[in-house]
C-alpha cells in the first residue's frame, strides 16, 4: 500500500508537464539534475547550523553586545507558587480582575499580591535585549553571507538579466555546483529555524513567520525536484536582500545606536517594498505564471508552485502593511516599538516597578482613609501608579 501510494504521489503526470517523465531528469548525455535523495543532507546541516549558531552567539555575538554596552539582565525570580503557577502555565499569563480574585482566595494572598506574582512572573520570562541581539546578529551574519554568495552565483547568469532564460531549455537544464551549495545552505537555514522556533524570541506574526518557513521549505524542495532550481535562485536573492538590512537596524537599535538604526530602517523598508511587492510579483511570479504555458499545457505541479509563491506574496502584503504602520509612526515621531513584537515581550524597567509598587503599598496603609492613591484620571477612576505592561525604550525596529 505505501510503495503504490509513493507512486501516486510522484507520478508523472501530476509534478511533471506533458510528455516527460522522471526518467527524462536522470543524468545523461554529460548533463547533471537535481534529485530528492540530494534533501536529505539538508537535515544534518540544519542540526549542523544548530550547533554553529550556538558557537556564533557565545563566542562572537555576546563578545560585540558587551563591547556595544549592551549586558545580560536577570530578572528577579517570583516566590514559588503552585497555585499561581499552575494557572499561568496552563491557563492565562494574564487573568482577568475575576480570575485574581478568586485565585487571591485560593492562595490566601491579598489582590495586590496576585497581581505582582503575575507581572513579575511574565517579567521573568521576557526575553532580554542579549538575546534579542544574539538572534539578530546570528541572522544578519547568515544574510549576508548568503546573499553574498548569491550574487556571486548568479551574476554571470542568463537568467539573473532576462527571466524568459529561467525557462529556455526546460528541463535540459543542468546543476550547477553553485546552485547545489545555495539550495542546500538556505533549506539547512531555515530548517534549523524550524527546529529552534521554540527557543527564539515569540513575535506578534509568529504563526506568519512559521508559515513563511515552511513555505518556503515547500517551495525550495519542489522547485529542486522538478528543476526549477533557476527560478528557485532567484526567489532566495530576492527574500535575503532585505532581510540583511532588517536585521542590521534591529543591532544598532538594541545598540541604540538611533540615528544609524533610523537610516537602516528606511533603506530596509524601500529595499522591502522593491523587491517582495514590485520585482518578486511582478518580475519573479509573472515569470512562473506566463512563461511556462508558452511551452507546455499548465499541469498541477504548476498551480502547485504559483500558489506557493502567492502564499508567500500574501504574507508580503501582511510584512508591508506593518512596515507602513512604522513608517507612519516613524515620520510622525511617534515610534515607540515594532509592530511585530509582542506586548509580553516588552521590556520593563524592575527597580520603576518596585519603586512604584512600594509606594503603592505604601499609600495603600495609610490608616485615615483619605490618602489610599493620589492619582485621579479625568474620568474619576483612579490611576495606576506602575508604569504600563508595554512600556518601551526604543524608538524603532525590534
Amino acid at each position: 500500500m505505501f510503495v503504490t501510494l509513493y507512486e501516486r504521489f510522484w507520478s508523472d503526470n501530476i509534478w511533471l508537464p506533458v510528455n516527460l517523465t522522471w526518467a527524462d531528469l536522470e543524468d545523461k548525455e554529460g548533463r547533471v539534475y537535481a534529485k530528492a535523495s540530494h534533501l536529505y543532507v539538508t537535515v544534518p546541516c540544519a542540526f549542523m547550523f544548530l550547533l554553529v549558531r550556538y558557537v556564533f552567539e557565545r563566542w562572537i555575538a555576546t563578545p560585540l553586545a558587551a563591547s556595544a554596552g549592551i549586558k545580560p539582565r536577570v530578572h528577579l525570580r517570583v516566590e514559588d507558587n503552585p497555585i499561581l503557577e499552575a494557572y499561568f502555565t496552563s491557563q492565562s499569563k494574564d487573568p482577568s480582575q475575576a480570575d485574581i480574585d478568586g485565585l487571591s482566595k485560593k492562595s490566601a494572598l491579598t489582590v495586590r499580591q496576585v497581581e505582582r506574582w503575575f507581572r513579575r512572573r511574565r517579567t521573568q520570562d521576557r526575553p532580554g535585549i542579549l538575546k534579542k541581539f544574539r538572534e539578530a546578529s546570528w541572522r544578519f551574519a547568515f544574510y549576508l553571507f548568503a546573499f553574498i554568495g548569491g550574487i556571486l552565483a548568479l551574476y554571470d547568469k542568463e537568467w539573473f538579466y532576462d527571466t524568459r532564460e529561467v525557462w529556455r531549455g526546460f528541463p535540459k537544464q543542468s546543476m550547477l555546483d553553485s546552485q547545489y551549495w545555495y539550495y542546500t545552505l538556505e533549506m539547512s537555514f531555515y530548517g534549523s529555524l524550524l527546529f529552534s522556533v521554540a527557543f527564539d524570541v515569540k513575535r506578534k506574526d509568529f504563526k506568519e513567520q512559521i508559515i513563511h518557513h515552511l513555505a518556503t521549505l515547500i517551495l525550495l524542495s519542489f522547485s529542486w525536484c522538478v528543476n526549477y532550481i533557476r527560478i528557485g535562485t532567484l526567489v532566495m536573492l530576492v527574500h535575503d536582500a532585505s532581510d540583511v538590512l532588517l536585521e542590521s537596524a534591529k543591532l544598532f537599535n538594541y545598540a541604540k545606536w538611533e540615528k544609524t538604526c533610523k537610516i537602516l530602517f528606511i533603506l530596509f523598508s524601500i529595499v522591502f517594498m522593491v523587491t517582495r511587492l514590485i520585482i518578486f510579483p511582478f518580475w519573479l511570479i509573472h515569470c512562473t505564471w506566463v512563461y511556462p504555458v508558452e511551452q507546455y499545457p499548465a499541469f498541477f505541479g504548476y498551480y502547485f508552485f504559483n500558489i506557493m509563491l502567492l502564499v508567500l506574496q500574501f504574507l508580503h502584503i501582511f510584512w508591508a502593511y506593518l512596515i507602513l504602520c512604522m513608517v507612519r509612526k516613524f515620520m510622525s515621531g511617534n515610534m515607540t516599538r515594532d509592530e511585530r513584537s509582542d506586548h509580553e515581550e516588552e521590556e520593563e524597567d524592575e527597580s520603576s516597578t518596585t519603586e512604584a509598587e512600594a509606594e503603592a503599598e505604601k499609600n495603600h496603609k495609610v490608616g485615615n482613609g483619605l490618602a489610599v492613591h493620589t492619582e485621579m484620571d479625568k474620568s474619576g477612576c483612579f490611576g495606576c501608579l506602575s508604569p504600563p505592561e508595554d512600556l518601551c525604550r526604543s524608538k524603532t525596529v525590534r
